[in-house]
C-alpha cells in the first residue's frame, strides 16, 4: 500500500530555496543572466551588422540592426493615381512594407525578424531595413516600425492584407503593445490579378517585376530558404548568408513603388491609356464598376476594343512551360492567382487558371453591354446586345433573351422583344443540330414567346 504524501517540512524548504538562491543569483551578482543576455544579443546585432553592410543600434530599451539604402528617383503623379479605383487620398503619405519571417503563419509561433520600409520624400523614395538580432529584442524593433508609421499614412503591401499587417498585429500583441494606426491599406496583390493577371505566368512579385517591370533579379534566395538562414544564424551559424535575405527584401520593398508608378504612369492618363492592352483595359474596367463609376468603365471598354489586339502579344497559358518541380517540393513556386479548375485533356488533368480565358473581342462586348444596360442607356444596350446576337456560340442565344429583355420591360416594344425571342430560338435550334444543345436558354426562351404571344394577342383584340 502507498504511503500518503507528506508535506517538506519547513526546514526542508529552506534548505531547497537557500540552495536555489546560491544557483541563481539575484540581479547585480555575478554571472547575472540579464547582462548576459543583453551582451549576447549585442554580439550577435554586431555581427550581423557587419555582414549586410548596416548599423547597430544600441539604446537604452534593446539593440537591432538598421540598414539604409541609397534614395532614388521614383516620381509619382499622386492626383493621377488617385483617379484610378482602390487607390489612396493624394494628400496621404505612402510607406511601402514588406517582412520576412520564420514561417508562413500568421499566429504566436511566426516572428517577422526583417522589416523593410520605403516611402517618398518628394520625388525620392527613400528605403530602411530593421533587423532583429535577437529574439529577446522584438519590442525596440517594433517600437523602431512604429515611429515610421505615420497615423494617417497608407501601407503599400503586396499580401500584406493577408500576412504582413496581421502577423505584425500578432506580434505587437505578444509584446503587450498597441499595434500602430494607420489610414488605409493598400495591398497591390489584388489591384495585379484585376489588371494584369491575364498576361502573366503568375501573381508571385518576382513574375511582376520580369514581365510587367522588366527587371530581372541576379543571385535572389528562394523565399522557402530565407527562414532556415535566419534560425541558422540564431543558432551560432554564420550571418552572412542573410546578406541575400536583406536583398531579396530591399528588392522587394522598391518594386512596390515601381508597381505603383507603373500604374499611375499607363493608366492614370486617359490619354495614354487608351493605347494600354485591351486586357488591361478591361480590368480597369471592372475596377471603375466595383466603385460604380460606371461611365468611366465603358470608357475603357471602348478602348479596349478600339486597341489593336496584335499588339497584346500574350503567351496562351497552353503553350506555356510546365515548371519540373512537383507542386509539394519547397522549391516550387507559390501561385497567388485565382481559383484553378481542371479540365479532361488525353495525357490526363491539367490546372487551368480561372485568369487563363482571354479577354477576346466577345468577352469586352458582353460586360459592355452590362454596363450600358446599368448605367441607363437603354438604347445603346439594345444596339450593343443586337450586334452580339449576330455573331457565333452561346453568347449570341444569351444576347438574344438581353435584347427582348430591355425591349419587353424598358423600351415597351413587345414586338420587338417576340422578334429578338424567334431569332434566339433560332440560333438555338441550330447549336442544337450540331451537338450543342441548351435546355435551359431554350425552356426560357419558348416562355418568352408564349407570353408574348399573348401579350400582342391582347393587344390586337
Amino acid at each position: 500500500m502507498t504511503a500518503p504524501y507528506a508535506a517538506p517540512s519547513s526546514d526542508r524548504l529552506a534548505r531547497r530555496l537557500a540552495r536555489y538562491r546560491a544557483a541563481t543569483p539575484g540581479p547585480g551578482a555575478a554571472g547575472d543572466p540579464l547582462p548576459y543576455r543583453a551582451s549576447a544579443s549585442r554580439d550577435l546585432a554586431r555581427r550581423l551588422a557587419a555582414a549586410v553592410d548596416g548599423e547597430m543600434v544600441d539604446g537604452a530599451d534593446g539593440v537591432y540592426v538598421r540598414v539604409e539604402r541609397p534614395a532614388i528617383d521614383l516620381p509619382v503623379d499622386r492626383g493621377r493615381l488617385a483617379t484610378l479605383p482602390g487607390q489612396p487620398p493624394p494628400d496621404r503619405s505612402l510607406v511601402c512594407l514588406d517582412t520576412e519571417t520564420t514561417g508562413l503563419a500568421t499566429a504566436a509561433g511566426t516572428l517577422a525578424f526583417l522589416i523593410g520600409l520605403g516611402w517618398w520624400s518628394g520625388t525620392s523614395y527613400r528605403q530602411v531595413q530593421l533587423l532583429l538580432p535577437d529574439q529577446g529584442e522584438e519590442g525596440v524593433l517594433l517600437d523602431e516600425v512604429g515611429r515610421h508609421l505615420p497615423p494617417d499614412a497608407w501601407l503599400v503591401t503586396y499580401n500584406g492584407r493577408g500576412f504582413d499587417w496581421p502577423l505584425l498585429v500578432t506580434r505587437y500583441r505578444m509584446m503587450r503593445r498597441a499595434a500602430p494606426a494607420i489610414g488605409g491599406h493598400l495591398d497591390l496583390l489584388p489591384h495585379v490579378r484585376r489588371l494584369f493577371r491575364h498576361r502573366l505566368d503568375d501573381a508571385r512579385l518576382g513574375t511582376v517585376e520580369r514581365m510587367l517591370l522588366g527587371v530581372s533579379r541576379v543571385d535572389d534566395v528562394d523565399g522557402w530558404e530565407i527562414p532556415g538562414r535566419y534560425l541558422g544564424f540564431l543558432r551560432g551559424g554564420p550571418a552572412q548568408p542573410l546578406a541575400a535575405v536583406v536583398r531579396h527584401n530591399d528588392e522587394d520593398v522598391r518594386s512596390l513603388a515601381r508597381l505603383l508608378a507603373h500604374v499611375e504612369q499607363h493608366l492614370g492618363d486617359p490619354e495614354v491609356r487608351s493605347s494600354a492592352p485591351r486586357g488591361d483595359l478591361a480590368g480597369l474596367a471592372r475596377a471603375f464598376r466595383r466603385e460604380r463609376r460606371l461611365e468611366e468603365a465603358i470608357d475603357c471598354l471602348d478602348a479596349a476594343l478600339a486597341a489593336d489586339p496584335a499588339a497584346e502579344r500574350v503567351l496562351p497559358l497552353s503553350a506555356r512551360p510546365i515548371p519540373e518541380e512537383p507542386w509539394w517540393s519547397p522549391r516550387g513556386r507559390v501561385d497567388f492567382g485565382g481559383r484553378p479548375e481542371r479540365r479532361r485533356v488525353s495525357t490526363g488533368w491539367d490546372r487551368r487558371e480561372a485568369f487563363s480565358r482571354p479577354w477576346d473581342e466577345g468577352r469586352i462586348a458582353v460586360d459592355r453591354a452590362h454596363l450600358l444596360r446599368r448605367s441607363g442607356r437603354v438604347d445603346e444596350a439594345i444596339e450593343a446586345w443586337d450586334a452580339l446576337a449576330c455573331g457565333p456560340g452561346r453568347t449570341a442565344v444569351v444576347a438574344a433573351i438581353e435584347a427582348a429583355k430591355l425591349r419587353e420591360h424598358r423600351s415597351g416594344d413587345p414586338a420587338g422583344a417576340m422578334a429578338a425571342v424567334e431569332r434566339g430560338l433560332h440560333l438555338a435550334d441550330r447549336r442544337r443540330a450540331r451537338g450543342m444543345p441548351e435546355p435551359a436558354l431554350e425552356a426560357d426562351l419558348r416562355h418568352r414567346w408564349r407570353r408574348l404571344r399573348d401579350r400582342l394577342a391582347r393587344a390586337a383584340a
